[in-house]
C-alpha cells in the first residue's frame, strides 16, 4: 500500500515527493545561526533550538516510562509511526483534560498502525500523579525530558509563573506543548508545536485525517527548504 513514488516539480531545484511513512531520505544539517536570525518557510523563529523539517531524521529519544519499561524511539516497532505527544507536566490542568483524551483514543490509534506515548519533563513522582490524575488505562508516560532535548525537538521552554489554578506549583523551568507524528524510519511526518497550553490539535480530528492520509498514500508537507 505504501509504495515509494516520486514526482518531479517545477522548482529551482527538483523537489522529491516520497510517500508517508516511507521515506528514508538522508538527513541535512541545519544552520543554527540562520536559524536563530529568519523565520524559514513560515516557522516562527527558534533561538537555540534545532527546526526539525519533514521526510527529515528526528533526533532519537530515550526515556524511561512508568509501566513500560524504556522507551527508545528507534527502536518502536509500528505499521504507520509513533505519535508522541510532549505535554507540559503536572502542573497543566489543560494537559490533564488532553491526555484524558489522548489515553481514551489510543486503541484508535493503534489500529491504524501508530503507537503513541506522552513526554515530559517531570520527574518520575509527577509523572505518576499525572497518571493517576488521567486515570490512564492505554497511554504510555515517559518521564525525566532533559530540557536540551526539548530544544532539540524545537520545543519552547517557559519558565515558572508560581501556582496554577489547581493549586500546583510549576518546575523552574519545563517544556510547552508538542505533538509529533514519527515515521517508522524515524523521519519526520507531522509536528504542532506551540508556546502556550491553548488550541492544540484535536485527536479526534487527527484519526479522520489519519485515515485520509493512510487512502491517499498522503505525503508529509513542508519539506520544501530552497530559496523563495
Amino acid at each position: 500500500m505504501y509504495v515509494e513514488r516520486t514526482e518531479k516539480r517545477n522548482l529551482s531545484k527538483s523537489a522529491v515527493k516520497r510517500s508517508c511513512f516511507a521515506i528514508s531520505p538522508k538527513s541535512r544539517k541545519i544552520d543554527t545561526n540562520t536559524i536563530k536570525s529568519t523565520a524559514i518557510c513560515g516557522v516562527s523563529q527558534l533561538i537555540g533550538a534545532q527546526m526539525l523539517f519533514p521526510r527529515q531524521k528526528t533526533p532519537d529519544l530515550e526515556l524511561a516510562t512508568l509501566d513500560h519499561g524504556e522507551f527508545k524511539l528507534s527502536n518502536e516497532q509500528s505499521q504507520r509511526g509513533t505519535l508522541i505527544c510532549f505535554y507540559r507536566g503536572y502542573h497543566c490542568p489543560l494537559c490533564i483534560k488532553y491526555l484524558t483524551e489522548l489515553d481514551r483514543l489510543v486503541p484508535e490509534f493503534e489500529k491504524r498502525g501508530i503507537n503513541v506515548i506522552a513526554v515530559s519533563s517531570d520527574a518520575k513522582d509527577r509523572a505518576e500523579l499525572m497518571r493517576d490524575k488521567v486515570d490512564a488505562k492505554n497511554l504510555r508516560f515517559g518521564y525525566g525530558l532533559p530540557l536540551t532535548e526539548a530544544r532539540d525537538w524545537g520545543l519552547f521552554i517557559s519558565t515558572s509563573n508560581g501556582k496554577t489554578s489547581v493549586g500546583v506549583e510549576e518546575p523552574d523551568l519545563f517544556a510547552e506543548p508538542g505533538l509529533f507524528l514519527i515515521s517508522p524510519d524515524r523521519s519526520l511526518y507531522f509536528s504542532s508545536v506551540q508556546t502556550m497550553p491553548f488550541v492544540r490539535p484535536s485527536f479526534r480530528e487527527m484519526l479522520g485525517a489519519l485515515d485520509f492520509v493512510i487512502e491517499k498514500n498522503y505525503p508529509a508537507r513542508g519539506e520544501y527548504r530552497g530559496e523563495v
